[in-house]
């Protein structure tokens, strides 16, 4: 994994969005197509294609967009997570992918490469990236022209892949479309789709695995998706006349049963609004929900639609947009898909005061976004407004409970005059507050500004943040959120109510609670890990194969640990870490006083490469004390640390298997080397036990495992 420090900006790729209150599509400032969905117990997610390009009439597609929402109504805006050819230089177009989550929380993407060249994989522990092929060599699963795995087995559209993981764990891929000789499509005579299962790694998978996913119904054209519910599986897929049908099984790996027809060509009311064009579609269930993800063409036909993007008519065909609408059963049955201007009821409040990326919202009006991408990095979306509109983003059911005081936006500006008004009700409704936007030196420059705001109580059905200015795209506003009664001030405490004991461990997630600013700091106001632990934090916490660390480290950003020093003295610290970069470092201080050097992580084959790293500690009084974590040098990841009284370089991480009454015993060289171990009885003499497992005359020191004292051994031998 290379970290380049570097910032590409991924275009501004966003328009004047459609004036209407409805719900769908989800985006009104983008063109976007063949959506794909996902969730966890917390998060419902989609990825998308762009079709943004200006002046495309054809299927240019180089980006993924990534959403999620935590109640089905408002939508935070990723940005682009994805984009082909400038992360890999082996993609072409990258057109309708899928997505899914592993046991592991790792998000994996299957995409095609163009047109017909293949299928690809890329996995990330965040949403919003870095995203990467796990593959050696960087192969492609399926490539038509080599440099894959395996190759596209006669199938006539290589491409539209899907990826499924079920009960067990086990992960699978679909993929395929058109028609040949060796696979046709036919009425009732479909044999369009391969499915493979991946190795347990993810890595690769077996090409003896693949079945070919024969199935009756109406002719198949693409999209070949797999959902499990209630124990049946379903495979869903696109048909030639443009609608979406389905079969039945109960193995992943079919043979699968024709249905039905779930899935017209959108419509509402008797009018299509998908300029009677292709369909697409991605289907996940969500606390005891079921949603369908689309694509229609309700914003290239609206009065209204992104026109900046400069082309004044687009061909309706190639600028789709992205709609959800939830998905019902009757029984094994799926009922036929009711599209809808609303889109799904929202499920839960917003909370306010957590803090947002700034592209969260239920609807917005002639914004756009950019898309700050560094390799190796999240990325980071930026909303950027036509201020001299009539410009807004709308948040639907916010509670506020007993009521906001602030406003917070973190953004930069370029211009003097540049303000957000927050109203409730509509776009001209009830001022809350006005909060005007400092200047800044550049677009990279952001600035926190805090403003007062009246008025916000209980549940607020519509909240509007109207962009002002005397001219467009001036402001780039990164994040917003606010504060009040109802966000209490939480003291700055130990994890849990228990201080860390010195000696000890301390396990890096466990930071102090009470947030930013007193227990920690952390660049990104979103915990950026994939670990679903402290998910309310900042800190980005990873999931590892011991557990968790905290990871996406930047320099500059620090964690508190509250700690109860028990031993006074010099002391020896032993961190696991990692890192893929050659300049990581970090440093502790006790009390805001330094008591290490700075402490350099070596670099490793990548981040999933743990060692441990020792250096000493100044010494410490004993007592309650603030224990702090400067990182100093960006991107290392780290698990836990050991702070105690031994000689550097002595390990403490031993099992040897005691009877009830002994204890464990290591014995080092003055050097600090460890070179052998007993177990012994407390009353033991411990100059003979060390006599007897030491081959050398001289001085020893013995340290009990579970005790902080040391004892000096002479060996006469």
């Amino acid at each position: 994994m290379s970290l380049l420090k570097r910032i590409a900006l991924l275009g501004v790729l966003a328009g004047l969005g459609v004036y209407n209150y409805a719900d769908n599509p989800i985006s009104s400032y983008h063109y976007l197509a063949d959506p794909a969905a996902t969730s966890d117990k917390e998060t419902f997610y989609i990825i998308t294609d762009s079709d943004d390009p200006a002046g495309s009439d054809g299927y240019t597609i180089k980006s993924l967009y990534g959403f999620s929402s935590k109640d089905m109504k408002n939508w935070t805006d990723y940005g682009i997570i994805f984009e082909a050819k400038r992360e890999y230089d082996n993609i072409n177009d990258i057109w309708a992918s899928g997505v899914d989550i592993a046991p592991d929380g790792t998000f994996y993407i299957v995409y095609p490469d163009g047109g017909g060249g293949g299928v690809g994989i890329v996995g990330a522990k965040n949403f919003a990236g870095p995203w990467e092929n796990p593959i050696p060599g960087n192969k492609k699963l399926i490539n038509n022209w080599g440099g894959g795995l395996a190759d596209c087995d006669g199938i006539g559209w290589c491409f539209d892949p899907a990826i499924y993981f079920d009960d067990d764990g086990s992960g699978y891929f679909t993929f395929g479309g058109g028609s040949s000789t060796s696979r046709p499509a036919a009425e009732g005579n479909n044999n369009i789709f391969n499915i493979y299962k991946f190795n347990s790694d993810m890595k690769g998978f077996n090409v003896s695995t693949k079945v070919q996913l024969k199935i009756g119904g109406p002719k198949a054209m693409e999209a070949s998706y797999i959902h499990k519910r209630n124990g049946i599986y379903y495979l869903t897929y696109s048909t030639a006349d443009l609608r979406i049908a389905y079969g039945t099984s109960n193995n992943v790996t079919g043979p699968y049963t024709y249905q039905n027809i779930f899935m017209d060509n959108p419509n509402i009311n008797g009018k299509n609004i998908n300029a009677n064009n292709n369909n697409h579609h991605g289907i996940a269930e969500f606390k005891g929900k079921w949603y369908a993800v689309y694509h229609d063409r309700r914003l290239v036909q609206a009065a209204e639609h992104p026109a900046s993007l400069g082309v004044a008519n687009p061909a309706p065909a190639f600028h789709r947009s992205v709609s959800i609408d939830e998905l019902t059963y009757s029984g094994d049955k799926i009922n036929k898909l009711v599209y809808t201007n609303e889109g799904p009821k929202q499920i839960a409040n917003f909370d306010p005061y957590k803090t947002y990326p700034a592209m969260t919202s239920s609807k917005q009006r002639n914004i756009r976004s950019r898309t700050d991408w560094v390799r190796g990095q999240p990325v980071k979306h930026v909303l950027t407004p036509y201020s001299t509109k009539v410009s807004w983003i709308r948040v639907s059911g916010v509670d506020f409970g007993s009521g906001a005081t602030n406003f917070i936006v973190n953004a930069a500006s370029v211009a003097s005059g540049n303000k957000i008004e927050i109203r409730s009700g509509s776009e001209t409704g009830t001022l809350a507050g006005s909060c005007e936007l400092p200047q800044t030196s550049g677009w990279k420059s952001y600035q926190t500004k805090e403003c007062p705001v009246t008025g916000l109580k209980g549940v607020v059905n519509e909240l509007f943040l109207v962009f002002k200015g005397s001219k467009d795209s001036t402001m780039g506003i990164l994040e917003w959120s606010f504060s009040g009664a109802s966000a209490p001030i939480i003291p700055q405490a130990p994890y849990k109510g228990v201080a860390a004991s010195i000696p000890g461990k301390i396990e890096m997630e466990h930071y102090d609670e009470g947030g930013s600013g007193k227990a920690y700091s952390d660049e990104e106001a979103e915990n950026q890990g994939d670990a679903s632990f402290r998910v309310d934090e900042g800190v980005d916490i990873v999931s590892i194969g011991t557990g968790m660390a905290v990871g996406y480290t930047i320099a500059g950003e620090w964690l508190e640990y509250t700690v109860d020093v028990k031993v006074a003295g010099e002391q020896t610290l032993t961190a696991r870490v990692s890192s893929g970069s050659e300049n990581s470092s970090f440093m502790l201080f006790m009390d805001d006083v330094a008591i290490s050097d700075t402490i350099k992580v070596p670099q490793g084959a990548d981040w999933d490469t743990y060692t441990e790293v020792t250096g000493k500690i100044k010494p410490l009084t004993t007592g309650k004390h603030v224990l702090k974590v400067l990182i100093t040098g960006s991107f290392v990841n780290l698990d836990w640390i050991n702070i105690d009284d031994r000689p550097i370089g002595i390990s403490n991480q031993m099992n040897l298997g005691l009877l009830e009454g002994e204890s464990a015993y290591k014995v080092y060289t003055v050097q600090g080397k460890q070179v052998a171990q007993f177990s012994a009885l407390s009353n033991s003499n411990l100059t003979q036990k060390t006599q007897m497992v030491v081959d050398k005359p001289g001085v020893y020191i013995v340290k009990p495992q579970n005790s902080s004292k040391v004892y000096r051994v002479f060996v006469s031998k």
